[in-house]
């Protein structure tokens, strides 16, 4: 049974009617009015998730309506009926804010589909909206894209270890987004305003990296014609990032764990101890628990650094953020540019899905500004998609199914297709954490008709191993 309350508004009884039953059988909340002044009247009494309502009555018309619920109903969404020759008006509407139109004679099957699109929208709408706030609230930084249950594990961590001075040590892929998250740490700690030092230790070669973080003295070594502050020193009192920590040498090494237990060091060619205050996080995209085992780190600087460890998965395996991320790529290369890219078809977001991307989110930012950048049209498609991607991804698309292997011995379709429908929705069950909402949007599907599936194909708990095992069966 849905939630979702639904005012339909029309001075033709018979369109009530038709309307009205439709979408009752589709199991929403139901309420009518005959004219635009009733409609306003209910509306002030009530809050309805939809108004559906005719452009043209008595008693205050559509535009009317709509204008009343911008102002005092916002949330609400607003859906036009308007007639074949006042299809301008209605276009108008959708300039005031309606979200779309139905033109008459109203074709029932199409009131089911615009209302669904609406709520979709609202819902996406909604969680960006969520997602954002709690980025400000807990993370105060709102570079960082995620609603899958991995990366809001994350987020809850960086809130905590926020709080504290503990030392961190951030692991994940290249292009996972380890700085940004580096970054929250730092900007919603007490520290944020004090300086904030990254340093990456595989790009600065190994005998200078000694000077870089520590300093030197004037004279210590050939072409040391002053004395050098080293960023140990520039971060005091706020934090400083050793970025790629995995490709510090032995010596090195040594040094910084001296560091951590101490918190105190001498520069290069000096005898001076030099005292300060810095937290230290540190990235790696290596395994430094097989570097400790092969003898290429040192396991007592690795608890030291391995505080609190912190995560952050590949792409491939939180690919339900990857619809936001896309958004959020759009909004950043759009904005304030003479580039009228509007939106992405879903057939386009579904392939882009269905890649692993190597290069995790970076991969994904540089594909997308690409796209946007040799547009033909005003949205993206999939014959935007770089022909790599295309090839790689594994995702079914409109129209462009795999190929299916027919044995020998033949077998039968009808279980054969019975079966693929259930190895999708598992797919989409698992991607989305069971969530019946988000799998029917990545099925393009109703919520009612996924579950009227599931209920056929006994997947109505997330009973995995049983689910695996059934589909393991052969087709028969």
């Amino acid at each position: 049974m849905r939630n979702e309350s639904i005012l339909v508004v029309d001075d033709a009884p018979e369109i009530r009617l038709s309307v009205s039953e439709i979408l009752r059988r589709d199991g929403f909340n139901i309420d009518v009015a005959c004219n635009g002044q009733e409609a306003v009247e209910k509306c002030g009494r009530n809050f309805f998730d939809i108004v559906i309502t005719d452009l043209d009555m008595p008693r205050k018309n559509g535009m009317e309506v709509l204008y009343f619920l911008k102002e005092h109903s916002p949330e609400t969404i607003c859906i036009i009926i308007t007639g074949f020759g006042t299809i301008q008006g209605a276009v108008e509407a959708i300039r005031q804010g309606a979200f779309d139109y139905l033109t008459k004679p109203v074709k029932l099957g199409e009131v089911i589909i615009i209302v669904d699109k609406a709520l979709e929208v609202r819902e996406l709408k909604r969680e960006n909206r969520s997602l954002r706030q709690e980025l400000r609230d807990i993370h105060g930084f709102e570079s960082i894209v995620g609603v899958s249950k991995a990366m809001q594990d994350v987020f809850k961590l960086v809130g905590k270890v926020a709080k504290v001075d503990s030392t961190v040590l951030i692991t994940g892929e290249s292009g996972t987004g380890k700085e940004l998250i580096v970054h929250a740490i730092h900007y919603s700690s007490e520290r944020k305003d004090k300086p904030f030092v990254p340093v990456n230790c595989a790009a600065i070669p190994g005998e200078l990296l000694e000077s870089e973080l520590f300093g030197h003295e004037k004279g210590a070594f050939t072409h040391a014609v002053s004395t050098r502050i080293g960023r140990f020193e520039l971060a005091n009192k706020g934090t400083i990032f050793l970025d790629e920590i995995g490709d510090m040498s032995p010596v090195l090494q040594v040094k910084l764990l001296r560091f951590l237990q101490e918190r105190q060091f001498e520069r290069v060619g000096g005898t001076k101890t030099i005292h300060v205050d810095v937290r230290i996080v540190a990235a790696t995209n290596t395994d430094l628990e097989e570097a400790v085992r092969k003898g290429g780190f040192r396991d007592d600087l690795y608890y030291r650094l391995n505080v609190v460890p912190i995560h952050i998965p590949p792409l491939k395996e939180r690919r339900e953020d990857i619809p936001l991320l896309i958004q959020h790529f759009l909004l950043k290369f759009c904005s304030g540019k003479r580039i009228r890219v509007e939106g992405i078809e879903k057939d386009a977001i579904i392939c882009l899905e269905g890649y692993d991307w190597p290069g995790n989110v970076r991969e994904l930012e540089n594909t997308i500004e690409r796209m946007v950048i040799l547009a033909d049209g005003p949205m993206l498609t999939v014959k935007d998609i770089p022909g790599r991607i295309l090839k790689s991804s594994g995702k079914l698309t409109s129209g462009n199914l795999s190929m299916a292997i027919l044995p020998v011995d033949g077998l039968s379709l009808s279980s054969a297709v019975v079966n693929l429908e259930k190895t999708l929705i598992l797919q989409a069950l698992e991607q989305t954490g069971w969530i019946k909402n988000r799998a029917a949007k990545l099925l393009q599907m109703n919520r009612t008709t996924l579950i009227e599936k599931m209920k056929r194909q006994n997947l109505m708990t997330p009973n995995h191993e049983a689910a695996k095992q059934s589909m393991s069966k052969p087709v028969q």
